[in-house]
């Protein structure tokens, strides 16, 4: 186990009706003056962002709003509420939708105080000083950025899509009240326990020993995951399937399970640049992505690959016949993922080898991704030409 620090102050607020006690938590931290960002009219139909509106109004709360987050957020959107808060004078930002809004106002917190192009921070050519605070309302269980200290958006000039990563995005609050996600179509519902599911297997793949103790929280996480997803699917509104799976969303992603560890990450920024030239949803993208990648890279771990296999998937075969365990639990992954309906091949979703070399050289633009095994560009387009 390496050396670690484990720092997250989101106060979590979970469960029913929650979202009503949103106006006195920015209230508590002294706060006045609100952007609330938010996608399309999901809210609106729902009800929630009327209670919302209502309850700022009742504590007096100014707010203006930043709508129209889509899927993949947009820098186009960013450098607008960054205007909107530095014109309003706001001084805290409200998320209230899944890890798109929330990255989406992460990105307009690290950029209201920076001097120059926002997007410098997404580069790796520049820091912010100061953030403004925001918190959030979760209305899907998928990417765990209501609690953690990253944030990934897509500058649609050269469909390039890049993270940032700081303490001071994590959101101040988590509102987390699981019947907020009953309306979900179960497509999202899937790619979100997709992204669950990849957040926890980033940081299982791993070559640290004597990380006894996050191995069985992460094992118990993704059976959780593969518990609950098929379960959620055939009953929506089922609080306590919603619930499992909202919770294991957050503690995926909020560094108490990287604890102690180095993960990989080479799969979401190989899937990156799926969604980012073809804009497909970032959970089946990792569906596709990740089988490809243990197949390329299993041999540079076998025994993590097997207590892979045995922990999660329960593969029962003779331990001297190490391959073939792995490739059962291979197997197994793509049957789950088959199981919520999501692609596991390019071609399910008509991509093609078209953009494969350009791709792969835009992922390792800055040098090699991965930790598990170093993948430069022809091995990242190794793992495209697997998952075709």
């Amino acid at each position: 186990m390496i050396n670690f620090k484990f720092y997250n102050p989101s106060k979590i607020i979970f469960g029913k009706k929650t979202e009503e006690d949103v106006a006195k938590e920015i209230k508590s931290l002294g706060k006045s003056r609100v952007l609330l960002v938010y996608g399309g009219g999901s809210i609106k139909k729902a009800g929630l962002y009327d209670i919302v509106v209502n309850k700022l109004k009742e504590e007096n709360i100014f707010f203006c709003e930043l709508s129209g987050v889509q899927p993949n957020p947009r820098l186009a959107l960013v450098y607008e509420g960054i205007k909107l808060c530095r014109e309003n004078q706001i001084d805290f930002i409200l998320a209230v939708g899944g890890g798109s809004v929330i990255d989406t106002a992460k990105g307009v917190s690290v950029g209201v105080h920076y001097d120059g192009d926002v997007w410098d921070l997404f580069l790796g050519k520049g820091r912010h000083k100061n953030a403004l605070p925001l918190g959030s309302i979760l209305t899907i269980a998928a990417a765990g950025s209501e609690t953690s200290n990253s944030c990934v958006i897509t500058k649609e000039d050269g469909l390039e899509k890049k993270s940032y990563a700081t303490a001071d995005v994590i959101p101040k609050f988590a509102i987390m009240n699981p019947e907020l996600t009953y309306s979900l179509p179960a497509y999202q519902t899937a790619c979100g326990c997709s992204d669950i599911l990849a957040h926890l297997m980033e940081r299982y793949f791993t070559h640290v020993t004597h990380v006894d103790y996050t191995d069985r929280l992460l094992e118990a996480s993704m059976r959780t995951v593969i518990d609950y997803a098929p379960l959620a699917m055939k009953n929506p509104t089922n609080y306590d399937y919603r619930a499992e799976i909202m919770w294991v969303g957050s503690l995926a992603h909020n560094g108490l399970l990287n604890t102690g560890r180095i993960g990989d990450w080479a799969s979401h920024k190989i899937e990156h640049e799926l969604s980012g030239i073809y804009d497909i949803a970032h959970g089946a993208g990792l569906s596709i992505v990740f089988p490809a990648w243990m197949k390329y890279v299993y041999k540079e771990n076998i025994d993590r690959f097997v207590q892979f296999a045995v922990k999660v998937f329960d593969v029962n075969l003779p331990l001297e016949n190490k391959e073939e365990i792995i490739k059962e639990g291979i197997n197994k992954l793509e049957e789950f993922y088959k199981r919520i309906d999501l692609p596991v091949y390019l071609h399910e979703v008509d991509i093609d080898d078209k953009h494969f070399k350009e791709m792969a050289a835009k992922c390792c633009e800055y040098g090699p991704v991965g930790e598990f095994k170093k993948m430069y560009a022809p091995d990242v387009e190794s793992v495209y030409n697997l998952a075709k």
